[in-house]
């Protein structure tokens, strides 16, 4: 896989590849209170990857916690991903949750795969072939974690990187989370942000549903993470912050790292300082 992001095209062209894993990873918004998830079709052959349930950490205080590398090879396994599978990741939101099975299967070793562009709506828009949704019986994949610790941070580097002039923590949260002008949707939880971050809402980095041009998405990461520094993403509870990995990486800004406890562990914790 040459990019991190395929159209739409090019997966209807190589949907018949005998190595090609498609895999659906719509999930509901955080901030949205319907619990449904409002579709009945999926990509020819799309595996859903459950991220709330089988790919978190079920016993972690805070919500989609990272798998160890251990889990995360059994429940790959499991859906039948080979180490050599060519993986096409999207949700039914466009790029919402997606990019943060990019990001993870990433961080296990596994470069060889990519975000749909506009996900399962820009399939429809393009009137592909698509199929009633199923669940995924086969074969166990022979799948090897090699997990690279660097791909995501604890709280304490976060605080470490306050006074680090190389990092900046860059948050993807909207503009009124981030400034605590509205609550945070998570009961009980502080609001504002971590001191010396800088707010970039995911959506900025989108249009129409699509991730936008990387010479836009360049111009973006550019003025807010220096030429040789390195980036720590954060969110609300670390799923859009892969948008951000996912537009940097595409803006050939590479060694980044997300911050798996994001806001909800950040806010959490009262010795932690905030702003506002």
């Amino acid at each position: 896989m040459e990019k991190p992001l395929v159209s739409a095209d090019w997966l209807h062209q190589n949907i018949d590849n005998s190595k090609l894993v498609v895999l659906d990873a719509t999930m509901r918004k955080v901030t949205s209170k319907s619990e449904e998830i409002s579709e009945s079709k999926q990509i020819k052959n799309a595996r859903f990857i459950n991220i709330k349930n089988s790919f978190s950490d079920a016993s972690a205080l805070f919500p989609n916690t990272m798998l160890s590398a251990e889990k995360f090879q059994e429940q790959a396994q499991e859906l039948g991903i080979n180490n050599d599978s060519l993986i096409v990741v999207y949700d039914n939101l466009g790029v919402y949750s997606s990019p943060r099975v990019w990001w993870m299967f990433k961080a296990m070793g596994h470069q060889n795969i990519a975000v749909l562009d506009g996900g399962f709506p820009e399939w429809k828009k393009a009137k592909y072939p698509t199929e009633g949704k199923k669940e995924f019986v086969s074969e166990k994949g022979n799948f090897i974690a090699n997990y690279n610790p660097n791909c995501f941070c604890d709280y304490k580097t976060v605080l470490n990187s306050i006074f680090d002039k190389k990092i900046i923590v860059l948050d993807a949260r909207s503009q009124e989370r981030f400034s605590g002008t509205i609550e945070e949707p998570r009961k009980g939880l502080r609001s504002g942000h971590i001191p010396s971050s800088i707010n970039l809402p995911y959506a900025e980095l989108q249009f129409n549903g699509k991730m936008k041009s990387s010479e836009e998405l360049k111009k973006i990461m550019s003025s807010r993470i220096k030429k040789n520094g390195n980036a720590i993403f954060s969110c609300g509870s670390g799923i859009t912050a892969c948008i951000l990995a996912l537009g940097a990486e595409i803006s050939g800004y590479e060694n980044n790292s997300v911050y798996d406890g994001s806001w909800t562990e950040w806010g959490s914790l009262t010795e932690l300082p905030i702003e506002k």
